[in-house]
């Protein structure tokens, strides 16, 4: 659609003098501000690296990478927007400077071009504002974060065609800015912040609003400071400091009347009304709760250096915070290292209310999880294992129950003897090829849900079964998401079930295992799924399976 035909209006995010700062979390915010007026949003994350997505980089370093529903490997963010306006995306909304630069010089082998050589100006920049418009075309707002921070090499391409798009239609400009405190004069600065602005005006664009990121509220003095040099409003700095909870933030928003604001900029009446009931609601039970229990997270990234990493899991963390909302119970989390707890006496988990073992990748830290989840077993502790966590716990079951002392999987020992959990063929093809990014399986895929087991009653008890669960062929569906490259190995199935272990989920043609647990007269909760539950968990729409789990968890605590 050409530019002057299109009718959104565009919101778009900036970082000022460092990364980290929450601009995704601000950006989710004002989405979702915006939606609880009744407008029709959408949001779009830029990364200016090369890669084509996240797919490939490390959990330690860039965080998680959330996936779509079709099958896009993104930055978390994306994540952050799913859950606050209740969305689902798509892979186009994420842009990369891969993604720009393998589409011009596609084009440029087309004869796109007529001939003409390919430039930075016009040709990245348009594709660039293609790639902004395509996807947002017939929504009312379109939220776009601009990943990095101003003035660095990476973003500058993107930061001059989000200029270019304030000319063509209609945009404004929000820059999301560190004040760093300092104790020793007891009082936040505001130079860098001033220096990020000057970079941004630069490139042409003057920033409509400010977010200021800070450790403690703003004070007046930054206030005037800021307004005068960086050429802004007094009333255009919004203060973001620390808050309790990251679910605060659209209602430190509301409180700063900025979507009023906002839509002051377009030149819109606001008549629409507000509706936060929910979120009010919701943020009410997470401050409120009648209980507390205490969950530890075994994986293999929650370090990253001397610090705890907070990112790697971010989706299983909100997922499991929505639940406690949900039973209105606290759920304290304790990173555990798997590395760390490695042939170590696991004695100290027992004073967990439920153990949960998340995605990963290779043989590092493996046999620690293994360790946990037979403690988890052992000590009927309620148990919940993701993707990379059910493929432990099959592991584990056909070493401490069946007996295969050397079971493993190939991802572990291509050498096993015993691989209860091996490639899927085409998969080995691919890896034979060293194509790794994008060939894993990804993306939303049905379910077949094995009546009269938990995880039926998770569906059950927690959602309105026809609207959420399809019916089909006399049994039950959910579709749910999936990134994984190792299966189930079928050859020890029949013997697994012999030995207890259920499998109450499968593919609609049973040759791939979505989910194992074992039953109730043997553990109060123990549920494994091959596909990923938290990338579908919202505040106010949680996941099913995590809320039974929750809720377990907290009834066996004051049983």
């Amino acid at each position: 659609m050409p530019a002057n035909l299109n009718t959104t209006k565009y919101i778009f995010v900036a970082g000022g003098v460092l990364s980290g700062l929450g601009k995704g979390i601000a950006s989710a915010s004002i989405g979702l501000l915006l939606k609880s007026r009744g407008y029709k949003v959408t949001a779009l994350k830029i990364d200016p690296y090369i890669s084509l997505d996240a797919g490939t980089m490390r959990p330690a370093e860039h965080g998680e990478t959330f996936v779509t529903k079709d099958g896009g490997e993104i930055d978390e963010d994306i994540g952050h927007y799913e859950r606050f306006i209740n969305i689902s995306l798509k892979k186009d909304s994420n842009i990369t400077t891969g993604k720009v630069f393998q589409a011009v010089i596609d084009k440029e082998r087309h004869f796109f071009y007529q001939g003409r050589d390919a430039e930075m100006f016009p040709d990245v920049i348009n594709q660039i504002k293609e790639m902004i418009y395509t996807p947002t075309v017939g929504y009312d707002f379109a939220v776009v974060e601009i990943g990095g921070t101003t003035g660095d090499l990476e973003n500058q391409v993107f930061l001059n065609a989000a200029r270019e798009i304030g000319k063509e239609g209609k945009a404004i400009y929000i820059m999301v800015t560190y004040l760093p405190f300092l104790k020793n004069v007891g009082e936040l600065k505001t130079k860098p912040t001033q220096h990020a602005v000057t970079r941004l005006r630069e490139i042409g664009i003057v920033p409509d609003f400010i977010i200021t990121r800070n450790e403690i509220p703003i004070d007046q003095p930054r206030i005037e400071s800021i307004a005068k040099r960086c050429f802004i409003r007094e009333e255009d700095i919004i203060d973001d400091p620390d808050l309790e909870s990251i679910y605060d933030v659209p209602i430190k928003f509301e409180e700063a009347n900025l979507i009023q604001k906002i839509l002051e900029k377009f030149g819109i009446k606001d008549g629409k009304k507000k509706d936060l009931v929910s979120w009010r609601e919701f943020v009410r039970k997470v401050k409120e709760p009648k209980g507390e229990v205490k969950i530890a997270l075994v994986g293999k990234y929650v370090r990253h250096g001397s610090a705890d990493h907070h990112d790697v899991y971010i989706s299983v963390v909100e997922a499991l915070k929505h639940a406690g909302a949900y039973n209105q119970v606290k759920v304290n989390i304790t990173p555990i290292s798997s590395e760390e707890i490695e042939n170590q006496d696991l004695n100290f988990l027992k004073e967990f209310d439920g153990i949960v073992v998340p995605q990963g990748w290779g043989s590092r830290g493996t046999e620690g999880k293994i360790q946990a989840i037979k403690f988890a077993r052992e000590n009927k502790i309620p148990y919940l294992g993701l993707c990379f966590g059910m493929q432990m716990a099959v592991i584990e079951f056909a070493r401490n129950v069946l007996g295969i002392k050397k079971a493993n999987s190939t991802e572990v020992d291509p050498k096993t003897k015993d691989p209860v959990i091996h490639i899927m063929p085409e998969q080995e093809k691919y890896l034979a090829k060293r194509q790794y990014g994008g060939t894993i399986r990804l993306g939303q895929w049905p379910c077949r849900i094995k009546e009269k087991t938990l995880l039926a009653e998770c569906y059950r008890s927690h959602v309105k079964f026809p609207s959420e669960v399809l019916q089909a062929s006399g049994f039950k569906l959910v579709h749910e998401r999936h990134r994984h490259r190792y299966e189930f190995n079928l050859k020890y199935k029949a013997q697994m079930e012999k030995a207890g272990l259920v499998i109450s989920g499968t593919s609609p043609d049973r040759k791939l295992v979505e989910a194992i647990e074992l039953k109730k007269n043997v553990h109060p909760f123990f549920l494994a799924t091959q596909f990923h539950p938290e990338y579908q968990s919202r505040p106010l729409k949680p996941h099913p399976i995590f809320c039974e789990f929750i809720e377990k968890a907290f009834k066996l605590l004051n049983c």
